[in-house]
């Protein structure tokens, strides 16, 4: 009985409160002692997630589209997903999907975003090398850090022996055109 009454008590009170917008859903809970007592969070702000865990969710999110592309055939100076992608223009249709401006041409990344120590690289962020002469070192390849864990691997569409976009792991060929990781995500 005490339970109903308490209820009804609250009920024509919660008719005046806006709903909740948080991860909270119930307004009414349960307490250890078997009564009902309003939510705890009734009335408190919405929490904001930290700007680190949604770039990391629009990392996860932009990966997740870039491996849909898997498979699709290298054409140099293309962006079109129908017809095959360039290095650039594989990026270029990743970060766009997202309404995330970048440059079209691989050495247009060279004063792009926020440089990173290698060691530091994040998931989404973007890895910069030389073209197919490492001598010289200017951009000329662009991929996406898909893992930055002990190997950092990443997604790019490679005119190489693994044509087409492709995932590949930092080993030494690319290490000797590595140029440096940038992020855009923030």
């Amino acid at each position: 009985m005490l339970k109903v009454l308490v209820i009804h008590i609250f009920l024509p009170v919660l008719s005046f409160f806006p709903p909740v917008k948080n991860r909270h859903q119930h307004l009414l809970t349960l307490a250890t002692n078997g009564h009902y007592k309003l939510a705890d969070t009734l009335g408190a702000p919405s929490v904001k997630p930290a700007e680190s865990d949604i770039a990391k969710r629009k990392a996860e999110d932009l990966i997740t589209f870039a491996q849909t592309l898997k498979g699709t055939p290298y054409k140099y100076a293309c962006s079109d997903p129908k017809k095959g992608f360039d290095c650039s223009g594989f990026v270029q249709y990743v970060f766009h999907h997202f309404n995330i401006q970048v440059p079209r041409s691989s050495i247009a990344f060279t004063n792009v975003g926020k440089t990173v120590d290698l060691k530091s690289a994040q998931p989404g962020d973007l890895i910069l090398f030389t073209g197919t002469n490492k001598k010289v070192r200017k951009v000329g390849h662009v991929g996406i850090v898909i893992q930055a864990s002990d190997t950092i691997r990443f997604i790019h569409s490679s005119s190489g022996k693994s044509w087409g976009v492709n995932e590949t792991t930092l080993g030494a060929h690319y290490k000797a055109r590595f140029i440096k990781v940038v992020r855009l995500l923030e």
